[in-house]
């Protein structure tokens, strides 16, 4: 009886522990120009996306992080039109934005050509829908490049980031950032991927740092996504615009109801404030970020 093959996640590795996942199949696997991706089968997650040794999705629980990272900026700001996304090659996050009729135009940068490709063939329920939107525009560059030269100008930029290692750690720099805000309309708002805070505190520290030299708000809001091993995720939040982090439940959900009160199966305008509320140890890194000289 051939051996069972499993697949370790080494995002851990300097802390000492790693996260091993037992592989039905591997369906792809390549080392790109830019990074090394596998994507296979799992007998719980079902079909899981690695590059670089760090997980970025898994078909069971994808929906918690798409959702948080679209949805939570897109009604906190309440009339977004024009949406940027740094990433998000598989066209996830892309999918949860298009479901906002008041967006007229998505645009999507991703460093690798590849991934998106590959996303076409084994990502189908996300880039078949996105792809035929007359909305969604595809574009193959340098995301940090690409905000510190364009005319356009967006109301929210999603960074849909990998962890700050290899193509994915330029996205974690002050430049990258002023580039971001360089090209944001006015009372526009910035959302990052920013890790597991229990395991990379300094990822989120750095992040709120920076953020405060550039924005007149830095905050996060957090999620449970149980593929990302140690508790909440933190997504960061940037705006010049405080209030849009305070918004009551009532306008939540009436901005959802105006949206057509598309089906989720995790955001819900409760949890939306809900998620503003972090517990001490991030709130207390968050306070501590000074800005950086």
């Amino acid at each position: 009886m051939a051996e069972k093959r499993w697949i370790a996640e080494t995002l851990f590795d300097d802390l000492g522990f790693r996260m091993t996942f037992q592989v039905d199949k591997v369906l792809y696997e390549l080392q790109t120009e830019h990074q090394h991706l596998v994507l296979f089968e799992q007998p719980y997650f079902g079909k899981m996306l690695m590059l670089d040794g760090a997980t970025q999705i898994s078909k069971r629980d994808e929906f918690i992080y798409q959702e948080m990272m679209s949805h939570v900026p897109l009604f906190a700001h309440g009339n977004a039109h024009d949406v940027l996304i740094v990433g998000g090659g598989d066209c996830g996050i892309a999918e949860e934005v298009l479901k906002h009729k008041e967006v007229r135009r998505l645009t999507q940068v991703e460093i690798d050509e590849k991934v998106v490709e590959f996303a076409k063939e084994h990502f189908p329920e996300f880039t078949g829908p996105v792809f035929a939107d007359k909305r969604f525009e595809s574009v193959i560059d340098d995301g940090a490049k690409f905000v510190a030269k364009t005319d356009r100008r967006f109301d929210i930029i999603i960074v849909d980031s990998t962890d700050p290692m290899g193509p994915g750690k330029i996205l974690f720099g002050e430049k990258f950032y002023s580039g971001c805000r360089r090209c944001m309309k006015k009372g526009g708002v910035l959302v990052t991927q920013n890790g597991v805070p229990f395991f990379q505190k300094n990822e989120l520290a750095s992040t709120m740092s920076k953020f405060r030299r550039l924005f007149a708000d830095a905050t996060c809001y957090v999620a449970a996504i149980p593929v990302y091993v140690g508790g909440h995720m933190a997504m960061g939040m940037a705006t010049d615009n405080k209030r849009l982090r305070q918004h009551p439940v009532k306008t939540i959900a009436q901005r959802y109801r105006k949206a057509g009160s598309f089906k989720t199966m995790y955001w819900t305008p409760e949890v939306h404030v809900a998620a503003f509320a972090q517990p001490r140890f991030i709130a207390d890194l968050v306070a501590k970020a000074k800005p950086r000289r």
